[in-house]
């Protein structure tokens, strides 16, 4: 669905309201309800129930959806994740992205590329959006671990799916969405062939995770480690341009 257009000249309109709650959580959120009103009205156990009622906001909020106004640009690489720079790193992009696939399609080639990491806690937003726009091009689910995602060997250990979008001037983004320690399913809206635009929704994890995200070669991140980003929105990098970025923490 497409967006309202808005800009620094005053174009769009201004409002605030609740953020909408994702279907995907809906159904988990009225099981919470169910369960809470059973021990609070039926078995009038109070200090259980009213706890729980409390906890059944806590999964509607962890659903939660908001809208966002996403930079446009050529170059322009977009966070899909909300969430801490955990990790910023020169790695090998992963073998599944790597080479050409059976149709002949090209990947992200070898060679070490930048990554940045972002952790997800149980407070973020859970919907991952895509970096850039263009053709997804390939999709790869690796069942795994559930150890803690903000360790650098969950790239490579947890359960985790690969995917690479192609804009149609043939520049290639991949990223990772990887389970954690209380996450336990990487939901895809999208699949190959789809064309998404930036910021467009592409999936969700739930419960706590991460996502990597591979720059292209000759690509610096403008993001710092520590720095909170928010998806669809946040600059992570511009393609094609490097520079020391440095800040200090305040």
């Amino acid at each position: 669905m497409a967006g309202e257009l808005k800009d620094n000249r005053g174009r769009g309109d201004a409002e605030w309201g609740f953020p909408a709650i994702h279907p995907e959580g809906r159904k988990y959120g009225v099981i919470a309800v169910g369960i809470s009103l059973i021990f609070l009205v039926l078995l009038d156990w109070e200090i259980i129930g009213w706890p729980l009622l409390a906890l059944s906001a806590g999964v509607f909020a962890f659903f939660r959806d908001p809208e966002r106004v996403v930079p446009q640009g050529e170059k322009v690489i977009v966070s899909p994740a909300d969430g801490l720079v955990s990790l910023i790193s020169q790695v090998e992009p992963p073998k599944e992205l790597q080479g050409p696939d059976s149709d002949g399609g090209e990947g992200l080639g070898s060679g070490p590329v930048t990554r940045i990491s972002i952790f997800m806690s149980v407070f973020d937003v859970h919907i991952n959006r895509a970096p850039i726009a263009g053709t997804v091009k390939r999709i790869f689910y690796i069942p795994g671990a559930f150890m803690n995602a903000d360790l650098d060997k969950a790239s490579e250990e947890n359960e985790r799916q690969h995917v690479m979008i192609e804009r149609a001037d043939g520049a290639r983004i991949g990223f990772t969405q990887i389970a954690g320690l209380v996450a336990r399913r990487i939901v895809p809206f999208i699949k190959p062939g789809d064309i998404v635009a930036s910021g467009q929704r592409v999936g969700l994890i739930r419960f706590g995770s991460r996502v990597d995200v591979y720059l292209p070669a000759g690509t610096d991140p403008k993001v710092l480690l520590g720095q909170k980003v928010v998806a669809g929105e946040t600059v992570l990098a511009e393609m094609g341009t490097q520079g020391l970025l440095e800040g200090v923490s305040q």
